[in-house]
Order: structure tokens, then sequence, then C-alpha cells
């Protein structure tokens, strides 16, 4: 069972995750937060002592949403093309659901740290070069020819359906996206 602690810092990193995809981690603060949530700045910096932690903290909290969402159900699926086929699936449904309040957190954390060195920066990548090495290693399970690139082309069919979305107001999108996955699918996998 969790303690109170651990379950203000669960609530408190919800909200900063769905803040920090429609408005940045940079524009996380923990005066920001409070106010949010109604807490005093002091209650609140006690779960994180510093702005770094809490965007790090919230990036830890944005992957485990991720994870939830995308990772742990795909697992039911045999490795290589069976669960390779469910992670896109999933990777699109969870684009289109609007998980995040902001849209896509990655694609709004990688664009605003993309160029900024440092450890927020690092867990970001992180977290991109994980998925992507994912899709990657499934793809190789099935000795797919040109596994990163298959996994390049399915990460960005997507961070491109999530900015039509959101960006053009485009609602055939991920309609798009899932079509431009399947045929990247059968061309590695069926037609090869």
């Amino acid at each position: 069972m969790a303690t109170k602690a651990q379950s203000t810092r669960l609530a408190i990193l919800e909200r900063a995750v769905d803040l920090a995809s429609a408005e940045g981690l940079e524009g996380l603060t923990i005066g920001r937060l409070a106010s949010e949530l109604e807490m005093s700045k002091s209650g609140l910096f006690a779960h994180f002592g510093s702005k770094e932690e809490l965007q790090l903290a919230t990036i830890d909290a944005a992957a485990q949403r991720f994870y939830g969402e995308v990772v742990a159900p795909a697992l039911a699926h045999a490795e290589g093309y069976p669960r390779l086929t469910a992670y896109c699936q999933l990777y699109i449904d969870y684009l289109e659901r609007g998980v995040f309040a902001g849209g896509c957190f990655w694609a709004a954390a990688a664009t605003e740290f993309d160029d900024r060195p440092g450890v927020v920066r690092d867990a970001v990548r992180a977290g991109v070069v994980g998925w992507l090495s994912e899709l990657e290693r499934q793809a190789a399970v099935e000795q797919a020819a040109g596994a990163g690139e298959l996994a390049f082309e399915i990460y960005s069919l997507g961070l491109g359906a999530n900015v039509c979305s959101r960006l053009l107001g485009d609602e055939r999108s991920f309609d798009r996206a899932r079509s431009a996955v399947e045929r990247l699918l059968r061309r590695h996998f069926v037609g090869s």
C-alpha cells in the first residue's frame, strides 16, 4: 500500500507530465505546479529538491505512462513481427487518444531539449533511444533488412501524425499513419 507521501508524489507527477507535454519541461516549475495542485511550494519542494529533479521525475513518469499504454500490452505477443505489429498499433492509438494533455510528451520534450546539453536532455534522449531500439530489436528478431531504418520510419510516421493532428487539425492523420505503417511492415516482412 502506498504511503500518503508516495500517493502525493504520484499525483504531483501525473499533473506534471500533462503540464510538461503542453507547456514544456522548462515551463514546469515548483511554483507553477504548486499553484496548479493548490499546494504550498515548500510542500512540493519536499518531494523534489530542485527544478531539475522535478523535470527528471516527470520524464520518468512519462516513461512509465508510455510503458503502460504501449509496451506492456504488446508483451502479450510473441517477439518479432507479432510484437512489432502490436507496438505499431498501440503507438498510433496512444498518440491518437492524447494520453498526454499536450500530445506526445516525447515529441514535445525532444524538440525542447534536442540542442540543450545536460542531464534532462540525456534523460529525454534515453527515452527516445529506448523506444527506437526496441522497435529495431523486434524487427531484427525477424531478420528484417534495414531494421534500424524500419524503426526510424515507424517512429517518424507517429511523430508526423501527432504534428498533423495537433498543429494542423488533420483528423485523418492517424489513419494515414496506420496505413503507412501497414505498408512498411508488409514491405519488410510479407514482401521480402
